[in-house]
C-alpha cells in the first residue's frame, strides 16, 4: 500500500473531517473514498461525498441517525447508508469484499474489514484511493496516482476479473476517458474489445444512465470512439457504428460517422447554459437514418432521399429500447425529423406561411433546431458555408419579425371549440375535431384572421363537408 501519513497533498473538505470525527467517537474508521479523493487529487470541485467505514450498516444508520437531519436507506442491501449532514449529502458504505456469480447482475453482498480488499473491489485505479478522517492517511495499493499522472485508466484487479464481476464497468471505462481526458491502458481497452458482448447481462436502464453521464461529459466523443471502436456501442447503438459507411471510390460521400461526430461538438460549442443532453442526442444521431436509404444514383453520386424521416424512427425505437423518457424520445426524435426541413431556405423563397409551420411543428424544440441547423454544417467551403450561415440568420430574423405581430408559440385557429360548436349548432364529436384543425390549417396558411372572416371560413367549409346541425342541439 502507498501510505501519506500526512495526507497534506489533498485537500479534504473540511465537512468530512467532522463527520469523521462522529465516526471515531464511535470506536469506527471512516475514509473518503473514490471519486471524491480522485477529483481532490486532479484539483477539481470534490462534490457527492463517498465514505467507507468498517461499520456494519446498522451501526453506520444509527450514527447517521444521531447526527444528520435527513437519514436514507434505499441503497442498505448493497451496505451504503445515506444522510443529510450539516447540509451536506453524504454517503457512507460498509467495507466490502463482494463475490460475483457473473450470471445475474447484481453483486452477492459480503462485508469485509479490509480498506484494501474494499478498494481492489473498485472498478479503476484512480477511484480505488482513500484518504483515512480526520487523521488524513492517504491508501492507494493499486497505483491511482501513477495512474492519474499518466492519465490513465486500468482496472485494480485483472480487466477480465473486473468485467466478467460487472460488464457496466467498459461503459465506465469509455465515460471516464470523456470525461477526464484519460487514454485506456491497453490490456484493458483489450479486454473490453473481447469481452464486449457481455454488456447484454446489464439492464437497459443501467446502459441508458451510463450512456447519458457519457454523453454529458466535456467531450463525449472520446468515449464515443472507445465505444465504437471496442464493439460496445453495436451492442445497445449499433445505429451509431453502421455510419462508417464504406466509401465508394465511385460513389462517394462524405464520412457519415466522422460527420456525426463534429456536428456533435459543433453543437457543444454553442451550447450557452451548460450540456444539453437531448441536443447533443439529436446532433449525434440525426444521420443514423443514411445507412438504410443510401442509393447509388446515376453518374456515380449518392443519395440519401428521406434520412431524415428514417433517422427519427430508428432514434425513437432504439431511446425507447433504453428506456428513454417519452418525453425526451419526442424531442430527439421531432429534432431529427425537422433537421433538413430549414435547407433550400435561401433559394426556394419561403412564405410567411410556410416559416408558420416550421415554427409549430418544431414547438418547444425550436430553439435547438436552430442550434441542431447550424450544427450540421460542416463543409470545408467556406463560401457555402458562409452562405448557409447567412441563410440561417436571416431565417432567424424573419422568424422573429413574424413573432412579434404574431404569437408562434401557440398558434391556434381563430376560433375555438365553443364558437366551432355555437356556430355550426354542432354537439361535441370528431367533426368539431375536423372544424378545428381546417381553421388551424388556415390559420397557418393566412395568419390571424378577423373573427368574421374566419366564421365565413367555417360556415364554407361546413357546406363542402355536408357537416349539418345535429337534431338535438337547441
Amino acid at each position: 500500500m502507498s501510505d501519506n501519513s500526512s495526507g497534506k497533498e489533498i485537500t479534504v473538505p473540511p465537512i468530512a473531517d467532522e463527520l469523521g470525527r462522529v465516526f471515531a467517537d464511535e470506536g469506527f474508521e471512516l475514509h473518503l473514498v473514490g471519486g471524491p479523493v480522485r477529483d481532490a487529487v486532479l484539483r477539481r470541485t470534490v462534490s457527492d461525498l463517498d465514505f467507507t467505514t468498517d461499520a456494519r450498516p446498522d451501526a453506520t444508520e444509527a450514527i447517521l441517525r444521531r447526527s444528520c437531519s435527513t437519514v436514507w436507506t434505499t441503497g442498505a442491501d448493497f451496505g451504503t447508508i445515506g444522510g443529510m449532514f450539516r447540509g451536506e449529502q453524504v454517503e457512507v458504505t460498509t467495507f466490502r469484499a463482494d463475490a460475483y456469480d457473473r450470471v445475474s447482475r447484481n453483486p452477492i453482498v459480503r462485508y469485509g474489514d479490509s480498506l484494501v480488499d474494499d478498494l481492489e473491489r473498485r472498478d479503476f485505479t484512480v477511484n480505488a484511493m482513500a484518504v483515512s478522517v480526520p487523521g488524513h492517511v492517504f491508501a492507494d495499493p493499486f497505483g491511482g496516482i501513477e495512474d492519474i499522472a499518466r492519465r490513465t485508466i486500468r482496472t485494480p484487479a485483472s480487466p477480465e476479473s473486473s468485467f466478467a464481476d460487472d460488464p457496466l464497468r467498459m461503459l465506465r471505462a469509455a465515460r471516464f476517458s470523456a470525461q477526464l481526458g484519460f487514454g485506456i491502458e491497453p490490456d484493458t481497452l483489450d479486454a473490453m474489445r473481447r469481452m464486449a458482448p457481455e454488456l447484454g447481462r446489464i439492464t437497459a436502464e443501467r446502459i441508458r444512465d451510463e450512456f447519458v453521464k457519457l454523453m454529458l461529459a466535456p467531450d463525449p466523443v472520446v468515449g464515443l470512439r472507445v465505444l465504437v471502436d471496442t464493439g460496445l456501442a453495436a451492442e445497445f447503438l449499433p445505429e451509431l457504428p453502421a455510419l462508417r459507411m464504406e466509401i465508394d471510390e465511385h460513389a462517394q460521400h462524405k464520412d457519415v460517422y466522422e460527420h456525426s461526430l463534429q456536428v456533435l461538438r459543433n453543437a457543444i460549442a454553442l451550447e450557452t447554459d451548460g450540456p444539453d443532453l437531448l441536443l447533443r442526442l439529436a446532433a449525434l444521431l440525426h444521420d443514423i437514418g443514411k445507412p438504410e436509404t443510401k442509393e447509388v444514383v446515376a453518374g456515380g453520386g449518392v443519395s440519401f432521399h428521406h434520412h431524415d424521416v428514417a433517422g427519427a424512427r430508428l432514434a425513437r425505437r432504439r431511446m425507447r429500447e433504453l428506456r428513454f423518457p417519452k418525453a425526451e424520445v419526442q424531442a430527439v426524435s421531432q429534432l431529427i425529423a425537422l433537421h433538413l426541413r430549414f435547407y433550400g431556405y435561401g433559394d426556394a423563397g419561403w412564405t410567411d406561411s410556410a416559416v408558420r409551420r416550421y415554427v409549430t411543428d418544431a414547438g418547444p424544440e425550436l430553439e435547438r433546431l436552430h442550434v441542431l441547423v447550424r450544427s450540421d454544417c460542416t463543409t470545408r467551403n467556406r463560401r457555402k458555408a458562409e452562405r448557409l450561415r447567412r441563410d440561417y440568420d436571416a431565417f432567424e430574423e424573419r422568424i422573429a419579425r413574424i413573432r412579434a405581430a404574431e404569437d408562434l408559440r401557440a398558434v391556434r385557429p381563430d376560433l375555438d371549440g365553443n364558437a366551432i360548436m355555437e356556430l355550426l349548432g354542432l354537439a361535441p364529436g370528431p367533426e368539431v375535431g375536423r372544424a378545428w384543425a381546417h381553421l388551424k390549417e388556415l390559420r397557418l396558411e393566412r395568419g390571424p384572421m378577423p373573427r368574421e372572416e374566419a366564421e365565413a371560413a367555417l360556415l364554407a367549409w361546413a357546406a363542402a363537408e355536408g357537416i349539418a346541425p345535429r337534431p338535438d342541439v337547441d
